[in-house]
């Protein structure tokens, strides 16, 4: 017996660990994909707004986007598909060219409307993307992961889809690739490009390169745009780690299934829907600024609310846990009040990556958009590895996910802080 009960506390430390190195390990992409997109943005910011059509460029991203989303389909467990280094390396070139996407789209931010609309355009284009996330997760459920627990609404996967092999898993990739392409298909038909065609791309980069050499030279001119965008280099760090590590966060240490982790994505994106058009809403009511304060706190108290919730108790020790229901997913308390706060961090997020743009809309120079998302770009990069890099520290020096997660905090706090000095001119009055 003795023996016995040593296995098993043998068996639960190694699953300890191997969970910790795995978060450590999807942390460290982050970290490196953060370095090499904060050297290299804002410089491509800078020649966006001397450069050529944008379209043509975008196009180029988005593909690349959409092809390693497509190569994620040979990320198989085991020897037979793409190595771990490989789908990490992809993860990497996926998320550098998100950002340098992410930069452009909100160069053309300016030119999609009226001055005053812009919050709400903003907010509309986070929600719908989410919106389309919803209805991609929700297919996934019904095609595959329903009919394999409980043979509804059809009696097996779809398409003879084999589930040990994580094909339900890996179809995520090529879907998403189809329905970027798809739905890229109407902005590049209809938006407006604010690039001067048949300009020089090399004068561009070299003229955008000494522009930011010496916008950075003279910040003092932008004395609250620039402090804004320290503050934001900490709590988009910190934001960003939050959403890139909490799926591995629920599924290591809560140990949710897959049916569990899919349903979790279903209703975090459909929040996070909602996050974009109350962040448009509430930058009309209150201003950029108090709504932007508003949103991190929103996330902060939900996300330390979140870490008290562990598969014993709740409320750091306050509550115990109890099963409450016999369905598939979240019988327990501490699964449903977890999803509960999801909700509020889906808000949250979404509607304070709102408001942060509208703020920078608000506070760069006119004709300059391109050159100061640029700037926006690196606040959010370049220390997007200090995220995960405290996560990672802190995880494999404790041993411990809850503290490794927990660190996030330092840096929320540290943003907060200097948002607080931020001076906006507020229009919500004018809204």
């Amino acid at each position: 017996m003795a023996s016995g009960a040593l296995a098993g506390l043998d068996a639960e430390t190694a699953t300890q660990t191997a969970n910790a190195q795995g978060q450590a390990a999807i942390a460290s992409v982050t970290k490196w994909a953060g370095l090499i997109a904060a050297l290299t943005a804002p410089f491509l910011g800078a020649a966006l707004d001397r450069g050529g059509k944008r379209k043509p460029l975008l196009a180029f991203l988005l593909g690349t986007i959409a092809l390693m989303s497509w190569l994620l389909w040979y990320a198989i467990p085991g020897e037979e598909g793409l190595p771990t280094g490989a789908v990490m390396l992809v993860l990497v070139i996926a998320y550098v060219c998100f950002t340098y996407s992410e930069v452009m789209h909100n160069s053309m931010l300016s030119a999609a409307g009226e001055p005053k609309r812009l919050p709400m355009i903003s907010g509309l284009g986070l929600g719908l993307g989410n919106l389309a996330a919803t209805i991609m997760f929700l297919g996934l459920v019904a095609l595959f992961v329903l009919p394999a627990a409980v043979q509804w609404p059809f009696a097996e996967p779809q398409f003879g889809f084999d589930l040990e092999r994580y094909e339900h898993v890996r179809i995520t990739g090529p879907l998403c690739a189809v329905w970027l392409i798809l739905f890229s298909i109407p902005f590049f038909l209809n938006a407006k490009d604010p690039g001067v065609k048949g300009a020089s791309w090399t004068v561009a980069v070299i003229d955008g390169a000494r522009a930011v050499v010496r916008t950075v030279r003279e910040a003092a001119k932008y004395r609250e745009l620039f402090k804004f965008l320290i503050a934001r280099m900490f709590y988009a760090d910190a934001m960003a780690a939050l959403l890139a590590l909490a799926a591995v966060y629920v599924a290591l240490f809560l140990e949710w299934g897959f049916l569990e982790m899919i349903s979790y994505a279903i209703f975090a994106s459909a929040w996070a829907f909602a996050g974009g058009l109350f962040g448009g809403w509430l930058d009309t009511k209150v201003g950029v600024k108090a709504a932007l304060i508003i949103e991190i706190i929103g996330m902060v108290v939900a996300f330390a609310v979140q870490l008290s919730v562990t598969q014993e108790t709740l409320f750091f020790g306050l509550m115990d846990n109890y099963q409450i229901w016999d369905g598939l997913v979240f019988q327990t308390l501490s699964d449903l009040t977890f999803l509960a706060l999801v909700s509020v961090v889906a808000v949250s997020a979404t509607a304070s990556i709102s408001s942060s743009r509208a703020m920078l809309v608000q506070l760069a120079p006119p004709g300059r958009s391109g050159e100061f998302f640029g700037l926006y770009a690196i606040a959010g990069t370049i220390t997007v590895w200090m995220g995960p890099l405290l996560v990672q520290v802190f995880t494999s020096a404790f041993n411990n996910q809850r503290i490794g997660m927990a660190s996030i905090a330092i840096l929320f706090a540290l943003g907060l802080a200097l948002l607080s000095f931020v001076k906006v001119a507020d229009t919500a009055a004018a809204h």
